[in-house]
Order: structure tokens, then sequence, then C-alpha cells
């Protein structure tokens, strides 16, 4: 009876992973299709517990329930408070931790594995499906903590520039062979604990070398591959255990990571090899590019900019990680309306991999109310700049970059841009001249057609609105 009942419920669980990840491809429906998915979670989760065959010791229940309290609120309150330029990291720090469990599991089975052994005097003879699911969710499992925890340090400013070994490429693959080998040796032979945790130990070093010399454009690619593979090893662990939830929700995580790394792959017209071992963005790609020297710039005044966009027709605003920064977010909503008020018409341009994860200007916009209809996407809003009287980019920096369709020595040389050049006028609100997270010079801020409106987003956009009100 509990066994069925405690399938009823993984199969309630699997149907709203599923249901709630297919609404969570709508803006519009994807806070309840993330709380449908949690809802079906916890069923799961309270199903395993409480319909568990066998007798469970009244103080194994209360370090259960003592962990998942700790957990749920150190969860609840963290995500509760961080910014929105500090998503990338948390989801990062999420996601590495997912990882570190999957390989914990494999590491903790593995030991019972060994002990059930030694004490009935035998040698492992595990059977070999069993055992290579163990590994893998190990390696994996690891891979994506390490990798995970170098790009939490990456993205919040912690470590610097890529590291880039000598000879780094024949470096990595090397590593990962010889990971993958010693995986395939430890689960066709049975292995000890000893070289167990010697596997770890090595995984944990691949994950590091995988993630630490690639350059910040391609950290959005990477937090979804990394993301991909710890769904993957969840996907392993439910297979050890024939646990239908954890597999499909492994394999959803998997398998939408996959795809949206491949997506934003597409988006960069990278391929994904060159994202992993090309280092795109990095210190040395980056010193590349042309001579700005005797090139200028010009600034625009906010009186000036007052008058040329509340005379104008069509306004397309471009958010970028700077507006994340300086939390304007809201003061951007507020220019939209007063100008939609005056007749114009206003949308947003996204691109694809703007911010520092997928996703990050949509979220960012619609916790401030923004109409998801107008935050248009880089393949439709690319057609329209030619009729665009002002394009105004909010410390949104590489993915406006010329550079990328006009210079084949710039390592973001071929990457989908959103073409604002094309527009009649340009204005770029930036606190200063500083390279992009690529770490390279933008020749947008050259154009003729373009001003830079230097400070703040929200100081800069908050004097933009009353100089708008009083006219």
């Amino acid at each position: 009876m509990k066994q069925n009942l405690l399938e009823i419920c993984y199969i309630i669980g699997s149907v709203t992973f599923i249901v709630g990840l297919k609404m969570m491809g709508n803006a519009k429906t994807a806070r309840k299709g993330n709380l449908i998915g949690a809802v079906g979670m916890t069923i799961a989760i309270l199903g395993t517990i409480f319909l568990h065959n066998g007798a469970v010791n009244p103080i194994i229940y209360g370090c259960i329930f003592g962990a998942i309290a700790i957990g749920t609120v150190g969860g609840w309150l963290s995500a509760k408070k961080v910014q929105m330029t500090k998503m990338p990291e948390l989801v990062s720090m999420f996601n590495g931790m997912g990882g570190l469990c999957a390989a914990l599991i494999s590491l903790i089975e593995l030991n019972h594995l060994y002990h059930q052994h030694v004490e009935m005097a035998q040698p492992v003879s595990a059977p070999i499906g069993t055992m290579i699911a163990i590994v893998l969710g190990l390696i994996i499992g690891s891979v994506s903590f390490s990798g995970s925890i170098i790009a939490y340090l990456k993205l919040n400013g912690t470590m610097g520039k890529p590291v880039r070994l000598p000879s780094y490429n024949i470096i990595n693959t090397i590593v990962m062979v010889g990971v993958l080998a010693f995986g395939g040796y430890i689960a066709f032979t049975g292995g000890s604990m000893m070289l167990a945790y010697l596997l770890f130990a090595c995984a944990l070093v691949y994950g590091i070398l995988f993630t630490l010399p690639i350059g910040g454009a391609d950290m959005p690619v990477v937090i979804s591959l990394l993301n991909s593979f710890t769904g993957l090893a969840a996907a392993f662990g439910g297979f050890l255990y024939d646990n239908k939830v954890m597999l499909t929700g492994g394999i959803l995580v998997g398998s939408a990571g996959t795809l949206l790394t491949l997506v934003m792959c597409k988006a960069m017209n990278r391929p994904l090899g060159s994202v992993i071992f090309g280092a795109f963005g990095g210190g040395a790609a980056a010193a590349g590019g042309p001579d700005m020297a005797g090139k200028t710039i010009k600034d625009v005044q906010v009186s000036d900019l007052a008058v040329m966009m509340n005379y104008s027709k069509k306004v397309v605003i471009v958010p970028g990680y700077g507006l994340a920064v300086a939390q304007a977010q809201h003061i951007i909503h507020e220019l939209e309306l007063l100008l939609e008020e005056r007749g114009v018409e206003v949308k947003y341009a996204i691109h694809p991999v703007a911010g520092r994860m997928p996703g990050h200007m949509n979220v960012l916009l619609a916790e401030s109310n923004v109409d998801y209809g107008k935050m248009v996407e880089m393949e439709e809003i690319n057609s329209e700049f030619e009729q665009t009287d002002v394009v105004l980019i909010v410390g949104a920096n590489d993915v406006v970059n010329p550079a990328a369709k006009t210079d084949p020595s710039s390592p973001i040389y071929g990457m989908p841009i959103l073409e604002v050049d094309k527009a009649k006028n340009i204005i770029v609100n930036k606190r200063s001249m500083n390279a992009g997270y690529a770490g390279i010079d933008n020749l947008l801020f050259y154009d003729p057609k373009c001003s830079m409106f230097f400070g703040d987003a929200k100081k800069a956009l908050t004097e933009l609105v009353a100089e708008l009100k009083t006219m």
C-alpha cells in the first residue's frame, strides 16, 4: 500500500515538473509554473520520507526535518534578499550545491556498497549499470560543483581576468580523458573507497580547469551548461535509486539546460566547443581590435536629450547589466510610461546574452511591471531600428558593438548583435568609457550619430524624467 502511494506521489511530482517547465516558457505564466513545480517537489519529498518501506528511527526523522528547515530558511532568505544584480551569482551557487549533492550521493552509495561486501567477505560485484550510474553521477556532479563555484567567483568580481595556462587545451583535454578513464576503471573493476575519493578530487580539479579560462562574455553560456550538468547528475541518481521523480526532474533540467546552451551559442554564432576552449572575451583575445587613437566621442546634456525624446515617434530602449547594477528598472519604466503619454511608441530590445545569465533582462524588467509584449527579441527588433528615432542604451556594451560585424580581429566577431547603429539617433548611458564584459572597446561610441549620456543609470534617468515632466 505504501509503495503504491509513493509511486502516485512520484507521478504527481513528475507531472508537475513537466507542466511547470512548460508554463515557465511563457513570461506571463512563469511564476505560476515555478510554484507548481515547487508543490510537486514538496509532495515527492514528503512521500519519500513518510511512505518509505521499513522503520525509521525518530532521531533520523529529526535530522531530516532539521536539515530541511535549515535549507528552507537559508534558501528563502537568500532568494528574498538577493538583488537583481546578484541573481546570476545566486543561481550559480545554487546550481553548484545541486552538483555537490549528486556527487555526495555517489560517494555515500559507494561507501555502502564497499561496506556491504566487506561484511560479507566478498569482492565488490555490483551490476555494471549501477556502477556506471554511480561513477558518472560522481564525476558530473563534482565538475558542476567546482565549475559553478569558479563561475560564482567570476560573476561577483572576486576572480578577475580569465586565467589561461600555457597549452591549456592540451592540458584540459588530458585531464578530462584521464578523469573519464579513471572513472571507467572504478566502474568496471569495483575500485575502493580511497580511489573513489581520489576520483572526486580529480573531477573537482577538472571542473576548475574547465571554467577558469572562460571569459566574461561567455559566462551566461557556461552557467547554462553547468546547470545541464547538474540535471544530468541528478538523473543518474534517479536511475540509481529507481526514483521516477528524481529521474524525471534530472532529465528535464539536463535537457532544458542543454537546449538553452545550444540556443545561446547560436545567438552568439559560436559553436559550443569554441565557447569551452576558445576563452571568448579573455585577456589575450580581448586585446585585439582597431586603434581608437584620434577618434572622438560627443556627449549630450539632459535637456537636449529630453527634447529629442519628447518629439520622437519611436524610442527603443536597450537594457544591459549596468541597468541592473544601478537598480534603475523602475525609473526606466516610469520613463516609458511618460513617453507613451505623449504618443511615443516605446519598446525594449532584448539580446539573448544581455546581462550575466539567460533571461536576466526579462526578469529585471518584469520586476518593474514592464509589459511582456514590449520586450522584443533581437531577431524581431533588428528590422525596426531603421524606423527608430532614438535608441537609448542603458548599461549594455558588447551586445551593441558593431565590431562584431566589421572587425575580423575582434574576439566577438561573428556574434549577432542588436543593430542599433541603424537608428537615427543613438544615446548611450554609461558611467565611464570602460570596456564591457568582453574587455574590448566599443566602436559604437565613435559613431557620428551616437552621443554619450554619462552617469549612474538611476540618477541620470531620474534627471531625464524630471526634465521631461517640465516640458
